[in-house]
């Protein structure tokens, strides 16, 4: 009994200890599982199917499965960045000599302080408010995954963030909005005349009419159910465009119309890149390879649509008043989301509704122009 006791003892010692200097940083040393018993790994998704070998045969395809509805539940870039997110926080209590298994409030808070002041990374430089923050809750996925919840609630964690936030804390910066003047001058920066142009030409509109996100673009296909890392499909009406997507909260259809002419019509964009790059099945964007003749079968990234944007502002020139640096920072693909509600001259709600947004609060934040001085609360005072 003794020598069980001291065995037992032993093994928690090590398990409590924080893992030795060749251990990677993002490696999780205690084996954790899901809470559906999934065997789990790296940032918490579940493991390969040969790490599951304790499960009799007949649940391996059933494991299997699982996992990729585990990975489903979750976009790509979350995963990314929550496993960027962890390792960060694991190679910081390896570097401090703190165990992360399991969580302790005492830690977090001063994981969160080393964020703040700068001493959490080699180049001393401190993280955002914003960055604090989803890095928080990228900890309290990555815990829940192991079966070991996060109290963010917890004195040592709440009341040090609502410091920092008090210390640190300051206006978002928001990515510039492309108004329709802009969208005009950045098609006329692309070259009609090749595949490459057309397409981009197809995705800024329907960018910006759809006030769709980077990966909606990108995720959608020319019909349903064709692939299965599809987003959503389009279909070509009389009227206009009918796109349904995917979201967090389940399936919304967007209605994007002709426009007044064929040069600024989404519609008419799209129908010509589809025809000349002869695609009836699959990914609506892709990409062109060949010197721009040939069109590939693989879907593009989403950080293409934050390039192209970023590209062709700076080459219309918008926004000429700011330095190229400062212009640089200012558009992201958020910029044809927050044009379209920027410009259009119709009711909130079906602003909203186009946005996909769940509150008129969200959609008031992006109208960041349209409705600036509209009200004169001075002069109505009658001054």
């Amino acid at each position: 009994m003794a020598q069980i006791i001291e065995q037992n003892t032993k093994n928690h010692a090590e398990e409590s200890a924080a893992p030795p200097d060749g251990t990677a940083a993002g490696d999780d040393v205690s084996a954790p599982q899901s809470s559906a018993g999934i065997p789990m790994h790296g940032a918490g998704l579940p493991s390969p199917p040969q790490a599951s070998a304790g499960l009799p045969a007949h649940l391996e395809q059933l494991a299997d499965r699982a996992r990729g509805y585990v990975e489903a539940a979750s976009s790509a870039n979350t995963r990314k960045a929550y496993a960027a997110d962890w390792k960060h926080f694991t190679g910081w209590c390896r570097r401090q000599g703190l165990a992360y298994v399991p969580p302790s409030p005492q830690t977090i808070g001063l994981y969160i302080t080393a964020c703040a002041s700068g001493t959490a990374t080699a180049d001393r430089k401190p993280s955002s408010v914003m960055t604090i923050e989803r890095r928080l809750s990228a900890l309290s996925w990555n815990f829940a995954q192991r079966g070991t919840p996060l109290d963010r609630k917890d004195r040592h964690i709440a009341t040090v963030l609502a410091g920092i936030r008090n210390t640190h804390a300051s206006p978002p910066r928001q990515k510039e909005a492309v108004l329709p003047e802009h969208l005009i001058a950045m098609l006329e920066t692309l070259d009609r005349g090749s595949l490459r142009g057309l397409r981009d030409r197809a995705m800024l509109l329907l960018g910006f009419a759809g006030g769709l996100r980077r990966s909606e673009i990108v995720g959608l296909d020319v019909g349903r159910d064709q692939t299965e890392d599809s987003s959503g499909w389009v279909e070509v009406l009389d009227k206009g465009l009918l796109v349904t997507l995917r979201g967090k909260t389940g399936w919304r259809e967007v209605e994007i119309g002709r426009g007044s002419s064929d040069a600024t019509c989404p519609v008419t964009a799209l129908e010509t890149w589809l025809k000349l790059a002869k695609i009836a099945h699959g990914p609506l964007f892709r990409r062109v390879t060949g010197e721009g003749k040939d069109v590939g079968p693989d879907r593009l990234a989403d950080k293409h649509v934050a390039r192209l944007v970023k590209q062709t502002a700076m080459a219309a020139g918008v926004r000429g008043d700011l330095s190229e640096s400062e212009r640089a920072e200012k558009f992201s693909g958020h910029s044809l989301r927050a044009g379209l509600a920027s410009s259009a001259e119709v009711d909130e709600r079906y602003v909203q509704k186009q946005l996909g947004h769940a509150s008129a609060e969200m959609t008031r934040k992006y109208q960041r122009r349209r409705d600036r001085f509209r009200i004169n609360l001075t002069k109505a005072s009658g001054l």
